[in-house]
């Protein structure tokens, strides 16, 4: 008997392999700022050493300015993260505040503009009106309608402020890490920064590449990008460089 229930439930529900569930995975707002920080990190610290590099030709001053540059520049950018994050969360929540009075005091007002919504996303007008009628019965889920539906804010993915500055400071620090450790391991200038240089573009391309995962591009595609980014950078920090020591010799 078992049996045959089992085949009566499976008639007509084939299971489809190309068929996508999507899980729960590490919030937007995160990867955001992971890949943000990373990439801020390799190229400004790649395009400043080298542009250092090549303008001193002072080992001890490149390495001295790249972790000036990785220590500053890390902090300024989880302050920036947090500050930010913190100032858009703490929008996001007074107007939910203020949508949370209105609809205490003027519930059917509020509850007549949702169904008004409902039919502007397309829904029948009858079934939007009893769609309404029960989320005005729930506190919790008629807030949730109408900031999604109203103010466009999803509750439970608003920004996590600390969150979010702790990972870009660390992924500054470890963006900015790869183009400088070759100056701390290696002793000829001349190879330390195209090896520098070769480290930081492999780098931001495995970055893009990586970032293709959660965005779904093509892989190469993701990492090509980064790595163009990342050329120009060490252009234009070996070409200005360059002029720096052109000039100062001619001084």
């Amino acid at each position: 008997m078992s049996a045959i229930s089992t085949s009566i439930n499976n008639m007509g529900h084939e299971h489809n392999p190309d068929f996508i569930h999507h899980q729960k995975s590490i919030s937007t707002s995160l990867i955001r700022e992971i890949v943000f920080g990373m990439e801020d990190g390799m190229v400004s610290t790649m395009g400043a050493i080298t542009g250092i590099a090549v303008g001193t030709r002072d080992h001890f001053i490149i390495v001295l300015s790249g972790l000036v540059i990785i220590s500053v520049e890390s902090i300024s950018m989880a302050v920036g993260s947090y500050l930010s994050s913190k100032s858009e969360r703490e929008i996001e929540e007074r107007k939910l505040g203020e949508e949370r009075i209105e609809l205490q005091k003027f519930p059917k007002e509020e509850e007549k503009e949702l169904e008004g919504m409902y039919i502007k996303d397309g829904w029948p007008k009858e079934l939007a009106g009893s769609m309404a009628k029960a989320a005005s019965k729930n506190k919790h889920l008629f807030l949730q309608e109408m900031a999604y539906r109203e103010l466009k804010i999803i509750p439970e993915k608003m920004e996590h402020p600390l969150q979010n500055g702790v990972a870009m400071g660390i992924a500054y620090i470890i963006g900015g890490a790869i183009p400088l450790f070759p100056y701390l391991v290696m002793s000829s200038l001349s190879q330390t920064i195209f090896f520098s240089v070769g480290v930081g573009v492999v780098g931001l391309f495995v970055l893009g590449a990586v970032t293709a995962k959660f965005s779904k591009r093509t892989w190469w595609k993701a990492g090509f990008e980064m790595f163009a980014l990342a050329s120009a950078a060490a252009l234009i920090g070996y070409l200005v460089g360059q002029a720096v020591d052109q000039w100062w010799i001619k001084k």
